[in-house]
């Protein structure tokens, strides 16, 4: 069975991140308070870890998350508007990402060492 991995925008971990973090609706924060709640929010929790707290909360008090949601994303359109776009194709916020193993015939003498 191959693994697969969520594949999100960087708009989606931002918004994640945001979620996660100590900010709050009613503070009105400014761009730069948002762009540095959300590195706080990742170098604190990781990536996954922002993404555990978003899936804990819907858990608990789905009818808040659901707010807290539509305001991250808002603030965090907001707050990177002016953020260069990545290279490459644009990820789905929900796409997967779907990895397989090398096939025998391409894995390369270095591949073939890491793996033993």
């Amino acid at each position: 069975m191959c693994p697969v991995m969520p594949c999100l925008s960087s708009g989606a971990l931002q918004t994640e991140a945001i979620f996660a973090s100590a900010l709050q609706r009613g503070d009105e924060p400014s761009a730069g308070q948002v762009r540095q709640a959300v590195a706080a929010s990742i170098r604190a929790f990781g990536y996954s870890g922002c993404a555990e707290r978003v899936a804990q909360e819907f858990g608990d008090h789905p009818e808040m998350a659901v707010i807290r949601m539509r305001w991250a994303r808002a603030v965090a359109r907001e707050a990177f508007a002016d953020s260069v776009p990545e290279p490459g194709p644009q990820a789905d916020a929900g796409a997967l990402l779907i990895v397989h193993p090398w096939p025998p015939g391409k894995q390369t003498s270095s591949s073939r060492e890491a793996m033993a």
